[in-house]
């Protein structure tokens, strides 16, 4: 009798999993059927369809996968990849997605931290916006348009041509794609003199859920607020930014330095968080926390400062002297440099690097994190000497802390001007991460770790609550349920740390804009409507 009941247990899961291959077979196929039968050229969108069967589907999907993480091969896979090259694609995608019940993940650079643009672990498609980065810079009026599938590196690149004394307030990875930066808000290495990416973004195009493509002015000022910094996948597709470019000096100056305990490094991040908000609005003086191993065993935590100045380096030399005196810097330390060459050194490219490789999209080498964040509004007294001991334990080794400072204008914008609510009072935001090179498992003591991190610094941190930042996505702060539909309250838990009071408006727009919540992931905003 058991064994009977055994079998026939068996029999019923068998069918089952056979249905369901059946049914995602089904809807596979006729979502297909339904981008031929309803695009205008059935050529063109053909040609930028892969399926699982494509001999291209793979390189496709892996070329914007920026986290090993998610390269495994029980990583969930789309069903489908689409890579429009007219918006017509994309309209006709969103029309056949909603009539076939296939989620939609849409990637630009593909930098999500918690692979949220190419990951869903229900049925769907990744809408691939590469072939959509086409950039025009308007020198005259100081304005350019750029598609959401250009990276920053091309970005930058195309501003250089036509003008050495403009620029663009953004981040300093070259291979992020812009739709995704500008959809979270964008900081870099001008924030303190001209505030985030997206405080620069005035103008978009946008596709809705109905298919309708809008300007700012059609859109409204509802949602135009909500896509500069509500963060992406919630509202829409972003096809291009009309973004404001902001001057730079025709000579700009760099310099790193890397301090040691023995050189007081300790005392200098420490003195750090006293000045780095307060100081002259043209510096921005990141810092990062690392291990070195030595051959005979010994661990040394290094701590390197890399500074731009919108000057010349004996300006910068008189405001470190005036105000951070212990740190030592002197003219030898500094380098000037235009703006542009600044964005690849930064980028850490080699010295005398062409301005042609921030044309390249695929970053070198590819690796595998895990990251989080806090924002610190009060210098961190005590819990440096804790932040210096962890770096001693084992997955220390893999460990980074990056500083990065407010200040300036970032302290000048209101809260509820952009979704980005922090603003005013923040002195630093850390992240802190684990980082592994190709071929070495991110196991999970190492994302262990950094869990632990994040406890440890609970005491000395943003609370109520304790806020953290969209585009270093971190789904250990909490995820939509039910295939991606939650309730108000439940999306609060993550939705008040990444935008505090604003994700009340942010959930009153969506809402408006999709109320049946078809754009959504495990972290999108929802609309009270949905069930």
């Amino acid at each position: 009798m058991a064994t009977s009941s055994s079998s026939l247990f068996s029999l019923a899961l068998v069918l089952l999993f056979s249905i369901i291959l059946a049914t995602s077979a089904d809807v596979h196929e006729n979502f297909i059927r339904c981008l031929t039968s309803h695009s205008l050229n059935t050529t063109s969108i053909s040609q930028v369809i892969y399926t699982q069967k494509n001999s291209s589907y793979t390189s496709v999907l892996e070329s914007s996968i920026q986290n090993l993480r998610f390269l495994s091969p029980d990583t969930p896979k789309p069903l489908v990849i689409i890579t429009p090259s007219h918006e017509s694609h994309i309209q006709v995608a969103i029309t056949c997605a909603r009539n076939h019940g296939l989620q939609i993940r849409i990637r630009s650079g593909g930098h999500d931290f918690e692979g949220l643009s190419y990951i869903s672990h229900v049925p769907f498609f990744i809408l691939d916006l590469i072939n959509l980065r086409s950039i025009s810079v308007d020198v005259e009026n100081s304005t350019a348009w750029v598609q959401s599938g250009a990276t920053l590196g091309e970005l930058y690149y195309r501003i250089a041509e036509k003008s050495k004394t403009l620029a663009f307030p953004a981040g300093i990875c070259p291979t992020v794609g812009v739709g995704g930066h500008l959809s979270g808000g964008g900081y870099g290495m001008m924030q303190r003199k001209y505030g985030l990416a997206a405080d620069n973004v005035i103008d978009a195009q946008i596709i809705d859920v109905n298919g309708r493509i809008l300007d700012r002015e059609s859109m409204g000022e509802d949602l135009f607020w909500a896509i500069r910094g509500g963060g992406g996948g919630s509202f829409g597709v972003v096809i291009a930014w009309k973004i404001k470019l902001v001057p730079v000096p025709s000579i700009v100056t760099v310099f790193t330095a890397n301090k040691t305990e023995a050189q007081n490094a300790s005392l200098l991040v420490h003195r750090y968080q006293y000045v780095v908000d307060k100081i002259d609005n043209n510096l921005v003086l990141m810092n990062t926390l690392s291990r070195v191993d030595s051959s005979e065993g010994n661990v040394t935590i290094i701590s390197s400062f890399r500074a731009l100045f919108l000057g010349r380096a004996d300006e910068l030399v008189a405001v470190m002297q005036k105000d951070f005196p212990e740190f030592g810097l002197v003219r030898a330390d500094c380098i000037e440099m235009s703006w542009i060459e600044s964005v690849i050194y930064f980028a850490g490219f080699p010295s005398g690097s062409s301005l042609d490789i921030l044309l390249n999209r695929t970053p070198d080498p590819i690796i595998s994190f895990k990251i989080k964040l806090d924002y610190v509004k009060e210098p961190v007294p005590n819990g440096l000497a804790g932040i210096f001991t962890r770096f001693s334990e084992e997955e220390g080794k893999a460990g980074r802390i990056l500083m990065v400072p407010y200040g300036g204008k970032m302290s000048e914008i209101p809260e509820s001007e952009t979704p980005f609510p922090h603003r005013a009072g923040i002195i630093y935001h850390m992240a802190y991460a684990v980082v592994l090179e190709e071929g070495v498992e991110l196991s999970n003591r190492y994302v262990e770790w950094v869990r632990g991190f994040y406890n440890y610094l609970t005491p000395y941190v943003s609370k109520s609550p304790r806020e953290a930042y969209v585009n270093y996505r971190d789904l250990d702060l909490g995820v939509n349920k039910d295939k991606g539909y939650t309730s108000y309250a439940q999306a609060s838990k993550w939705g008040t740390k990444y935008f505090k009071n604003n994700f009340n408006r942010l959930v009153k727009v969506k809402t408006m804009v999709d109320p049946g919540n078809f754009f959504r992931h495990e972290q999108s905003i929802p609309a009270v409507s949905a069930k």
